[in-house]
């Protein structure tokens, strides 16, 4: 069978995929297409690239200060609209006197709004701002313009006049913020990553919702601390709904004004990137809230401009509430694209998070019975078209490539799929989909039902290992035990899993530890350095579950009298030095800080030599690291034989049972452990160790 050229690559690194080449073949030609039409989308047919086709976009659509000549531009696209008039403070809200320039013929409608007599900007600096269309029938529409850079609630007034609509915002400040930092490096062949997975608002003990300002001088240098090498930041997007998490976006060019300005973020990101951190965009392209007034939600009066029309059955999520874009719409990939570009460019983000890509991957989102994934190759690369969203392929296809042009040395980009689609991780130049990585997120499932449904005598080292260990060879995936999925409400934490209330009574190190707080700690030291060490190829931890936090999240809602109780993280618990949490704390900055000095992610998947069911030890190597774990309850292992591959004489460079995090210093850490020239388990040589219960121990050659 003849092999299109323009997938080889797939198909030789994975040979099962020979069947379906001629599939793969024209899913990567229709992305190809789209960027051949997007970078030829000039008025003389000349090649632009996608960065200057995005970057030229942001930079003319919505509205643009001219700090020289002081008149502001403004453009926006709305095909459906007959008229268009830009209304606000600055006009009094007159409706007549600054009409757009009636529209081209692609629907865009645009006006110059010359400076005052004075030589000023005509519209003030945050001042508030609409435009009106008026539609084919004579009817009149008042929405926040679509590229707007920032949106605001509106004051307790003005609210109970008009409802918790959002109000747009002309931010033109006469100081901008100014970068002092440069990126920090990232080679995605050769660096970790370690993720810290955050959200803004939640980030303070008290009951409140935090700042830009506040996570900077607060929670930053507990990340530095701690070892990661990169934040991801969720519901940045401007968001009507604070319980939706950031995931119904009202506002995509906006940041949320919940927790600050827009210069207050870039001074955030800046002070990252001065930290030697990288700073992820948890970004939501998947779908978009059905907000009007606030929202791009019937924008121009039809309800297929951005998003699928209802009539055609594909206009809404069937379980999100939500709209969903027509990303075949050469509009909604400009306005998509330039998204991206428009974060990185002005808030200097060093990649993405794509949410929900299994969603958009296909027609039926992973929803009703299609919700769950055989790995049957037939399910993904199907002819039937019913099944995989093409066109929403062919965009992230199209992401990527932007992604890497805008940061040809340093782009990250990781999707949340869990489908497990063969090339999603692949680069485009092989035929794959281009993302770095996907979440791997079966992990945090299989803990939370061993946890809630087996003893710890009843534990399978087996299908623990090969539930860390499988996935696709050659395609990237960031392993965790928990993210903020996990810390919701109606779920619980590992912590509580583990701990359950023995959390709120005696987690004091004023009198002996439990057998529940006892049991709880180390198994939640093992089960992180487990899934850091043998799930992925990079690491993600959501705040706060670092430190086994008592409590679940939950958003202020009408459900709980709209209570910020549980929208927040008490690092007061970590700073309290007569609770055990600080131990938990500790133990996963030495993680962190061990896996930077000796580095196990982002090479090769490790050899597990031993799994060992009576005895619950489970032994494998990682890049010349040996990594021992005892998972039984009672009991210990004096000169326990463990395989190894390379001779020579080990220390122990991390280990659970440090009193500091928690444990019982039983492992004397000055001890060395020589090889025996004697084949073990199918590795070349064997050491003896000290393994006690419920302990894990990693060691380098020394």
């Amino acid at each position: 069978m003849s092999i299109p050229e323009n997938v080889k690559g797939a198909v030789d690194f994975d040979p099962w995929l020979t069947p379906f080449a001629q599939v793969l073949s024209e899913r990567r030609n229709l992305a190809d297409k789209w960027v051949h039409d997007l970078t030829h989308a000039t008025p003389d047919g000349s090649y632009q690239s996608l960065v200057k086709f995005t970057r030229d976009s942001y930079l003319s659509y919505g509205f643009h200060a001219d700090a020289r000549t002081k008149e502001i531009r403004y453009k926006e696209w709305a095909p459906n609209a007959r008229q268009a008039f830009l209304i606000g403070d600055f006009n009094g809200w007159n409706e007549t006197s600054h009409e757009l320039k009636h529209k081209d013929e692609f629907g865009n409608f645009s006006i110059t709004v010359p400076p005052t007599s004075a030589g000023d900007f005509a519209i003030p600096h945050d001042s508030k701002i609409k435009v009106m269309f008026v539609l084919p029938d004579g009817s009149k529409i008042y929405r926040i313009p679509a590229w707007i850079k920032r949106a605001t609630q509106p004051d307790k007034e003005t609210a109970k006049l008009f409802g918790p609509i959002y109000e747009g915002r002309f931010w033109n400040p006469p100081k901008p913020y100014e970068f002092k930092n440069k990126r920090p490096s990232f080679n995605e062949k050769a660096d970790s990553l370690r993720i810290y997975e955050a959200h803004i608002g939640i980030s303070s003990p008290e009951p409140k919702i935090a700042s830009y300002k506040e996570f900077t001088r607060d929670v930053l240098p507990r990340i530095k601390h701690l070892g990661y090498d990169a934040i991801q930041l969720m519901a940045i997007m401007e968001h009507a709904y604070y319980a939706s998490f950031g995931y119904q976006v009202t506002n995509f060019f906006a940041i949320s004004s919940r927790f600050g300005t827009p210069e207050d973020l870039k001074e955030l990101v800046d002070t990252a990137h001065g930290m030697g951190i990288l700073v992820l965009l948890d970004v939501v392209h998947s779908h978009a809230s059905k907000n009007v007034e606030d929202g791009l939600n019937n924008f121009d009066g039809s309800d297929h401009q951005y998003f699928h029309s209802l009539a055609s059955g594909r206009g809404e999520h069937p379980l999100w509430d939500s709209r969903l874009f027509n990303y075949g719409s050469f509009e909604v990939q400009r306005f998509l694209l330039s998204n991206l570009a428009f974060y990185i460019d002005v808030y200097q983000f060093d990649g993405f998070r794509f949410d929900g890509v299994t969603s958009m991957l296909y027609v039926h989102h992973g929803a009703g019975e299609h919700g769950g994934f055989s790995g049957d190759y037939n399910e993904y690369l199907s002819r039937d078209r019913s099944y995989v969203d093409e066109q929403a392929l062919a965009y992230l296809m199209l992401a990527n490539d932007l992604v890497d042009e805008l940061l040809p040395k340093s782009a990250i980009t990781i999707a949340e799929d869990v489908s497990g689609y063969p090339t999603l991780c692949l680069p485009r130049s092989m035929g794959g989909a281009g993302f770095n990585y996907r979440l791997a997120m079966a992990l945090p499932d299989m803990w939370i039902k061993i946890l809630k449904e087996q003893k710890d005598e009843d534990w399978d080292m087996s299908k623990i290992v090969h539930t860390l260990t499988n996935r696709r060879h050659g395609e990237k995936v960031v392993a965790y035990c928990e993210s903020h999925d996990q810390a919701l409400v109606g779920d619980k934490t590992l912590a509580f899993w583990l701990m359950d209330a023995a959390m709120y009574t005696d987690m004091t190190v004023l009198k002996p530890g439990t057998p529940v707080i006892d049991r709880g700690i180390a198994l939640h030291k093992l089960i992180r350095l487990l899934t850091h060490s043998l799930g992925g190829e990079a690491y993600l931890n959501f705040e706060g579950n670092e430190f086994g936090h008592p409590e679940w999240l939950d958003f202020p809602n009408k459900n709980n009298g709209d209570s910020y109780h549980y929208a927040r993280r008490q690092f007061n618990l970590v700073d309290d030095k007569l609770l055990r949490y600080r131990h938990l704390y500790e133990f996963d900055a030495g993680m962190q800080h061990c896996e930077r000095q000796h580095q196990w992610l982002n090479t090769p998947q490790a050899y597990v030599s031993l799994k060992n069911e009576s005895d619950k030890v489970i032994a494998f190597e990682r890049n010349g690291l040996l990594f021992i774990f005892n998972f039984h309850p009672t009991q210990s292992f004096t000169d326990y034989r463990i395989g190894v591959e390379v001779a020579g004489t080990y220390k122990i460079v991390l280990n659970t049972d440090r009193k500091e995090y928690g444990g019982f210093e039983r492992v004397d850490e000055n001890s060395r452990f020589h090889t025996t020239d004697l084949a073990w388990n199918n590795r070349k040589n064997f050491v003896q160790v000290y393994i006690p219960s419920r302990v894990a121990l990693v060691c380098a050659l020394e």
